[in-house]
C-alpha cells in the first residue's frame, strides 16, 4: 500500500528505559507507517521533570536505534515546545473552551466532580491561590472506528471528565501537548496502547477547539507480566537488552500476531524489520496480549 500522506509517531514519556511493552507499541506505529509508504516520527514526551530521571531520553533513544527504529525527521522534544502549548491554552481560555479552576482535588472529589468554585462560569479568580487551567468539555456522546477494535462509543461529561491542560505546579499536561503537537506534526493516524483509550474522546473536543480534524486511531492491547500487570515502570518492568534487538523484535512480531517465520531469528535485523512491514496485518494483532 502507497499512502504518502500517512504520518504516523511513537511518544514515550521518559519515565525510565525502553521495556518490551513500549518496543511493542513501537515496532507497531513503524510498521504501520512503513507498510502504508508513509512517514513515522519519535516525540519525547518530557514534560514532568519530577518524574524524568535524567539518563532516560538517551536511553529511550539509545535503545530505538539498537532496534533499527529510526524516525523520518530528527526527534522532537515537548521540553522545547512550552512557548506553543502556551499559546494554545491563550487561544482556548480567549474562546471559552478553558477556564482556569483553583478547586483542589479534594474538593472536587467531595463534590462528585463538580467544582465548589464555580470555575466554569467565574471571571475573577480569589486572591493568589494557584490554580490550574482545564479544558472545559461539552456533553457529548462520542462514536468513533479504531482501525482495531472496530466501533467505539464514550460518554463525555461537561465538567465532571474536564482535564487538566496546565497543571497548578506549571507543567503542561499531556493532554494539551499531545494534541497540540500532533496538530503541529500533522499526524494523521495515532497507534498506541488501549490503556490511552478511555482519553480519545476528550482529546477529540480540544482537536476541534483547537481546528484540526482529530486523526485515525488504532489502539493495541498493552503487554501483560504474569500478574496480569501493564508493563511499566511501576511493575517494574526490566529494560530491554540492547544486545539482543533481532530477539527482541521478533518477540514483539508474535506478541502482535504477526507470526514470522522461524529462520528470522536467526536473521539480520534489516531483513526482519523488512519483512515486518512487506507483511504487516493489523487485523492479525491479538485483542489480548501476554
Amino acid at each position: 500500500m502507497n499512502n504518502p500522506s500517512y504520518r504516523g509517531r511513537f511518544a514515550p514519556s521518559p519515565t525510565g528505559p525502553l521495556h518490551f511493552g513500549s518496543l511493542v507499541t513501537a515496532l507497531a506505529s513503524f510498521l504501520e507507517a512503513r507498510s502504508q509508504g508513509g512517514r513515522w516520527f519519535i516525540r519525547i514526551e518530557d514534560l514532568d521533570p519530577l518524574r524524568e530521571p535524567p539518563e532516560a531520553t538517551g536511553q529511550i533513544l539509545a535503545s530505538l536505534d539498537a532496534h533499527g527504529l529510526f524516525p523520518d525527521e530528527p526527534v522532537r522534544f515537548q521540553s522545547r515546545r512550552h512557548d506553543a502549548y502556551q499559546d494554545a491554552i491563550d487561544r482556548l481560555l480567549e474562546s471559552g473552551h478553558a477556564y482556569r479552576c483553583q478547586c483542589s482535588r479534594k474538593e472536587l472529589q467531595a463534590n462528585e466532580g463538580r467544582h465548589p468554585n464555580q470555575c466554569r462560569s467565574r471571571t475573577a479568580l480569589d486572591g493568589d491561590s494557584p490554580y490550574a487551567i482545564r479544558f472545559a468539555l461539552e456533553d457529548e456522546n462520542c462514536h468513533w472506528q479504531d482501525l482495531l477494535l472496530g466501533p467505539q462509543r464514550q460518554v463525555v461529561k461537561a465538567e465532571l471528565d474536564d482535564p487538566v491542560l496546565l497543571r497548578k505546579e506549571g507543567f503542561y499536561a499531556y493532554q494539551l501537548a499531545v494534541v497540540v503537537d500532533d496538530i503541529d506534526q500533522g499526524i494523521t493516524d495515532v497507534v498506541r496502547g488501549s490503556d490511552l483509550l478511555d482519553m480519545t474522546a476528550q482529546q477529540q473536543q480540544i482537536y476541534r477547539a483547537l481546528g484540526a480534524h482529530p486523526p485515525r486511531w488504532l489502539h493495541i492491547p498493552v503487554i501483560l507480566n504474569e500478574q496480569g500487570q501493564k508493563l511499566s515502570k511501576q511493575t517494574h518492568a526490566p529494560a530491554l537488552n540492547d544486545e539482543t534487538p533481532v530477539d527482541n523484535l521478533f518477540r514483539a512480531l508474535v506478541a502482535l500476531g504477526q507470526n514470522p517465520p522461524a529462520d528470522l531469528a536467526t536473521g539480520s535485523l534489516e531483513s526482519l524489520l523488512e519483512w515486518g512491514w512487506k507483511n504487516w496485518q493489523r487485523g492479525a494483532i491479538h485483542l489480548t496480549s501476554r
